[in-house]
């Protein structure tokens, strides 16, 4: 399992670096099913190595001037304080035992799995549809109450699961702050990658950390993110999305139903 983990670990960063956003929702499953990582371990792992892996992504939209860093602080820091809070507070304030529904026992790790899975079905819906239009509306006044308030839903997503909330950010800032498509992703790198560490650094005094490990599954998805820039230059990402929206979808399904019927 663990070399079926390590290999998935570079399909991270290929995704991360064909599509720009959604990727990075591999993460915990993969070490919560292929390393056996306990689930809220495997939410402070997964914010460094989205983290870590987000940020070498971004270096090369940097070089090509394709990152919006006003607008990465506008979201970003009501993004960072919902972080912190949810990391700090919400997410150690979840009892280790919820409820329990006949046979079926819901634990802190439960209940996690099963929101991430239902993020991951309306993550695979933003990758399956068809995109209408590239770019925002260029007509409509920017509404910096609704940028506030998606950057604080991010920041719970991210802080909650470990999960970089890229196909949450990429919307947001194309309909909502009028970016162009290839700034919004380098854009949303840059968001994630400040978040994911951010939330990283607020857990790293509670969780006993593997360095050994975590850094190298984060190496791996870090080449892995590099291998799917590269590609991305060869196949039209476009067409790849879907395929990988379908994937996303299938293993959210398989979370909801091994959490809950099987278990």
């Amino acid at each position: 399992m663990d070399i079926t983990g390590y290999f998935a670990s570079i399909l991270i960063g290929i995704s991360l670096g064909l599509i720009g956003g959604g990727g990075s929702i591999l993460t915990v499953p993969v070490l919560v099913y292929l390393f056996t990582v306990d689930t809220v371990l495997a939410t402070t792992y997964s914010l460094f190595i989205v983290g870590s892996t987000s940020l070498a992504g971004s270096i090369s939209y940097f070089k090509k001037d394709l990152i919006n860093f006003k607008t990465a602080m506008v979201f970003g820091v009501p993004s960072i304080v919902a972080v912190f809070l949810t990391r700090t507070y919400f997410l150690p304030a979840i009892p280790e035992h919820i409820a329990s529904l006949g046979r079926l026992i819901i634990t802190k790790s439960t209940l996690l799995l099963i929101f991430f899975a239902v993020l991951m079905v309306l993550a695979s819906y933003s990758m399956i549809k068809k995109d209408k239009k590239k770019e925002g509306d260029q007509t409509k006044p920017i509404n910096n109450f609704l940028v506030v308030i998606q950057g604080v839903i991010t920041g719970i997503v991210t802080g909650l699961i470990g999960a970089g909330g890229g196909f949450l950010i990429i919307p947001a800032l194309v309909n909502l702050l009028k970016l162009p498509m290839k700034v919004a992703i380098g854009t949303s790198l840059v968001i994630i990658a400040v978040n994911s560490l951010a939330g990283f650094a607020f857990s790293v005094g509670h969780a006993s950390i593997h360095w050994s490990f975590l850094f190298t599954v984060t190496s791996i998805a870090i080449v892995g993110i590099f291998i799917g820039s590269f590609i991305s230059t060869k196949i039209d990402s476009k067409k790849l999305k879907p395929a990988f929206g379908w994937f996303v979808l299938a293993m959210g399904i398989y979370i909801i139903i091994k959490e809950t019927l099987l278990k």
